[in-house]
């Protein structure tokens, strides 16, 4: 048993450690059994036979330590104890969690991979993380992210997919930082660019950084692999933009830097057009980009690129200007063709007359170009002979042709100036004989202002009509609410200006000036009916008779009511001011309300002193009577008496008694009737002066018997007729529509006279016909005749 036992195969660090261990332990314990068997035969040995075991001394076996008898303890001394630890050690390698390491694949089979980390223990990936390796095989090195070193099985726990992630992301920083190239697959499209894949990160690629030229089918690169550069990187959302056109710029930065060192002005190249815009094309020469701007395509006008140039056209080009340093190369195209001006037909001179298209307008003209790039300005003053202002941009229109006379030519300058209204004759040389001053015509509105109004009365001649040349009686805000643009309208010529080439227009001349007349129809202290048209703050526009105007003040609109008149409504205003030069007057209904409560008290002062005035007269007339009464006249009574006693039945006397005078007789000489022998003929004597008295007032009784017999109209209700006149009216008898109607008129008028200068304005011809009609009760027909003879004043 002893000599199975291998002391160097024991010694050999070589083994494997689990090996050792095991036979390690089974040569403890056969050692221990063999020392125990070898004691108890020392014991029972004769000398000869220690002799024979001493010369056995020099065995291998020698060399084992006998000494160690217990069971699991090693043979082996400290020192060698750690010297296999630390070589055990060194064939390990460290690991620790979140970092990536590499390893070796020692095993595929049953869906994993087998990695040998030169740990303690190997660790196991799915195979599935492996598709992007369809060669993977044993000996193969790998990466590997450690997310835990030792689970609760003691295993390790690895992932290939976030090692590649990792490493990508080193790469994108890498490539940011130091400029690397990474390689990437373009795995789909997106808004605005395509998506790459580099080593499992998706990273954008912007359309504009895919290359060099405009890239228009973003579909043909899906699927293939490019080489890009990192241009930006976001830590936070580890997201990347990459760019290949810097991959191509950079291989270009040589090449353009030689280009631009053999460039020369006035150096021709051929291009070809890359991209075009608004304001040019950039063309591609080989390497380097220039710009063909839109003002050096063509010596004609051109409204964009497009309509000369193409995408990937090939042209020759001239270099006009290059920058070294901005690397900037500016290119012209019309430059290669002759200037259109210098090719100008000589027939082309001042006087002579051309035809072309509007291509550029601008508020002081427009550009006619007869041929391309030879234009003309028609200044705004040459469009028309009128003097009326030309707005160029109503005017004309781009791409309209027209026909237009030579004024200036400059060859050498390059300019020319054109005119439109001299294809035609001066219509003013003819002014003065086609419309004199004074002249009545019909015109054409052609445009408003705040000041007035335009009228052309033939091509190229026309005038304005001052705002206040438009009416004699209204006053406007805006010549709008007179007339519109389009409308015509009568004028008539009022001042020629030669030398401006204006005409001084008017309106309201046609008619005579009605201001002469209004004096005396609206004198101050004159009533009017009037509808109120307008109203503000200020006060009302009232509308007067015969389409004057006039003003009333806010506070003289007040109605006796106390509240403010509205719109539309009808009320009798006051004549307060009346200024014929500033065409001005200002009335108020609140003095016409005064008036007429100043008239009412008159009119009751007036009743009650003539009552006065009559009970005076009575009282002074029966007094005088009775005095010469008293003073012998008594025969009177006597013969009175001596009728009364005679004739009886002839003799009805209780008929004046009702009269009131003999009760003022009675009261007043109760002393003078004593001597009288019989009473009763003092009671009889107011009989015989009743007469006296009727006698002495026969005018004004008549009068107020007529007021009793007949019921007074109201006559204010003919047009022309106000309170006064209505008063003047029935003080001269006539109170009833009847009375009006039959009274002539010739004594309207000398009534109207008599009351004053006031009155002799108003024109009563037509007030017995509408009074016939009021009479008969046919309001309908008076106001049809009221409205046909302009409210009874015609």
């Amino acid at each position: 048993m002893i000599d199975e036992t291998n002391p160097e195969e024991t010694q050999n660090p070589e083994n494997k450690v689990e090996e050792t261990v095991e036979e390690v332990k089974e040569t403890v314990e056969q050692t221990a059994e063999k020392v125990d068997v070898a004691q108890a035969a020392e014991e029972t040995k004769p000398e000869p036979v220690a002799q024979v075991a001493e010369l056995l001394d020099k065995t291998p076996h020698d060399d084992f330590d006998w000494s160690i008898g217990n069971r699991h303890t090693l043979s082996y001394s400290d020192d060698q104890i750690d010297k296999y630890l630390k070589e055990y050690e060194q064939s390990l390698g460290s690991l620790n969690d979140k970092e990536v390491v590499s390893g070796v694949v020692t095993a595929i089979n049953d869906g994993d991979v087998l990695l040998d980390l030169q740990y303690k223990s190997d660790g196991l990936v799915s195979l599935s993380e492996f598709r992007d390796m369809p060669d993977l095989a044993v000996g193969d090195n790998i990466d590997v992210y450690i997310e835990n070193k030792e689970d609760v099985k003691g295993q390790l726990i690895l992932s290939r997919r976030k090692a590649k992630l990792i490493k990508a992301w080193n790469d994108l920083v890498d490539s940011y930082e130091n400029g690397t190239i990474i390689t990437g697959t373009i795995v789909s499209k997106t808004k605005g660019g395509l998506i790459a894949d580099c080593g499992g990160l998706e990273t954008f690629l912007p359309g504009s950084q895919i290359d060099i030229k405009p890239i228009i089918d973003y579909d043909s690169y899906v699927g293939k692999k490019m080489e890009f550069k990192v241009v930006k990187i976001n830590e936070a959302i580890k997201n990347a933009v990459v760019s290949h056109k810097a991959l191509i710029e950079s291989d270009l930065a040589e090449q353009r830097d030689s280009i631009i060192a053999t460039l020369e002005k006035g150096q021709v190249l051929e291009g070809v057009v890359k991209n075009i815009t608004d304001f040019g094309a950039f063309m591609d020469l080989g390497g380097v980009d220039g710009l063909l701007y839109i003002t050096d395509i063509s010596w004609g006008r051109i409204n964009h690129p497009n309509e000369v140039l193409e995408l990937n056209q090939q042209l020759n080009v001239v270099v006009l200007d290059f920058d070294e340093n901005k690397k900037r190369i500016s290119l012209g195209l019309k430059q290669l063709q002759p200037h259109p001006w210098d090719t100008l037909p000589e027939d082309i001179v001042e006087g002579s007359q051309v035809k072309g298209k509007i291509v550029n307008i601008e508020d002081y003209g427009a550009f006619l170009e007869i041929t391309p790039g030879v234009e003309g300005l028609i200044h705004v003053s040459e469009v028309s002979w009128s003097n009326q202002p030309v707005n160029a941009r109503e005017f004309f229109s781009l791409g309209v042709e027209y026909d237009a006379k030579v004024v200036t030519v400059d060859r050498e300058d390059r300019k020319m100036s054109l005119s439109i209204k001299q294809m035609f004759d001066d219509p003013w040389a003819e002014i003065n004989d086609q419309f004199p001053v004074g002249s009545k015509h019909t015109g054409k509105v052609k445009n408003l202002t705040p000041y007035g109004v335009f009228v052309e009365l033939k091509e190229g001649i026309g005038g304005m009509v001052h705002i206040s040349d438009l009416s004699w009686t209204k006053r406007f805000s805006h010549p709008s609410e007179f007339t519109k643009v389009g409308n015509e309208i009568d004028i008539q010529i009022l001042e020629i200006d030669m030398e401006g080439r204006k005409l001084s227009l008017g309106h309201k001349q046609l008619e005579e000036n009605p201001w002469d007349t209004f004096e005396n129809v609206f004198p101050v202290g004159s009533y009017h009916e009037a509808t109120i048209i307008k109203k503000d703050d200020r006060g009302a526009i009232v509308s007067l008779p015969y389409g004057l105007e006039a003003f009333a003040p806010m506070k003289h609109i007040r109605k006796e009511d106390g509240n403010s008149a509205e719109l539309d409504e009808t009320l009798t205003f006051k004549v307060i001011e009346f200024n014929r030069d500033d065409k001005r007057i200002i009335v108020s209904h609140l003095r016409y309300l005064d008036d007429i409560r100043r008239e009412a008290e008159d009119e009751v002062r007036k009743g009650k002193q003539v009552e006065r005035n009559k009970t005076r007269a009575a009282i002074k007339k029966q007094q005088s009577s009775v005095e010469r009464t008293t003073l012998g006249e008594l025969d009177v009574f006597s013969q009175l008496k001596e009728q009364l006693a005679g004739s009886q039945p002839a003799a009805p006397a209780p008929k004046p008694e009702p009269t009131p005078e003999p009760e003022v007789v009675k009261e007043e000489t109760p002393a003078v009737a004593e001597p009288v022998e019989e009473p009763a003929a003092v009671e009889e004597a107011p009989v015989q002066e009743e007469p006296a008295v009727a006698e002495e007032t026969p005018v004004q009784e008549e009068a107020p018997k007529k007021a009793a017999s007949d019921k007074p109209d109201d006559l204010k209700k003919i047009e022309g007729i106000g309170p006064k006149i209505a008063g003047l009216m029935n003080e001269a008898g006539i109170i009833t529509f009847d009375d009006m109607a039959k009274a002539p008129i010739d004594k309207l008028k000398e009534i109207l006279e008599a009351a004053g200068s006031r009155y002799r304005m108003h024109d009563p011809s037509t007030w017995p016909d509408q009074a016939a009609l009021a009479a008969e009760g046919k309001w309908d027909e008076l106001k049809v005749l009221q409205d046909k003879l302009d409210g009874g004043r015609k």
